[in-house]
């Protein structure tokens, strides 16, 4: 009896990351501009130079009935395959970011927070505890809630989204 080669999964990762999307950008904060909006202008750049389009980008004040309007909103956006917030996910009682959207997802993906806590503690040490990720499935799209500082925006975006994007698009019918 031949035995059958499996499927590399690592080649099956790769075979999606060809995947364009049009992905939704929020950004929650009651101080920043799009003008000032550091963080949504490196998810922004990070998107476009892997061959995506932003073909939404708001910013928001942290109030929870609009973060989930406009999310449904999203969602409903025939362009749109991927959602991707930022701010809001702190200790601070106006973060309700992470609050408004979870009941939202039709799945979470726990592993994201704990990934993404991993890959911050060598850039922040234990300050990695006190920011809050969040990642799941919602309409048949994909949405991710990131912290608002810029540097741990590029540093999900590098390490976490970009490379997996494509295969969760997949994953869920969205391409």
């Amino acid at each position: 009896m031949t035995k059958r080669k499996l499927p590399d999964s690592a080649a099956e990762h790769k075979a999606h990351a060809d995947v364009r999307a049009g992905v939704g950008v929020l950004t929650l904060s009651s101080s920043r501009t799009l003008a000032s909006d550091r963080s949504g202008d490196v998810i922004q750049e990070l998107l476009e130079s892997h061959g995506h389009e932003v073909t939404v980008r708001k910013v928001l004040p942290d109030d929870r009935r609009r973060l989930r309007a406009a999310v449904r909103a999203l969602v409903r956006n025939g362009k749109i395959q991927a959602i991707i917030t930022t701010g809001g996910t702190g200790l601070a009682p106006s973060d309700v970011t992470i609050e408004a959207v979870r009941d939202m997802l039709d799945k979470e993906l726990p592993g994201f927070n704990a990934l993404f806590m991993f890959l911050s503690y060598p850039q922040v040490k234990s300050a990695a505890i006190l920011s809050r990720a969040l990642a799941g499935t919602i309409g048949g799209k994909i949405l991710f809630c990131l912290p608002g500082s810029p540097r741990a925006c590029q540093l999900a975006m590098e390490s976490i989204i970009l490379p997996e994007l494509g295969h969760a698009l997949s994953m869920i019918g969205s391409r």
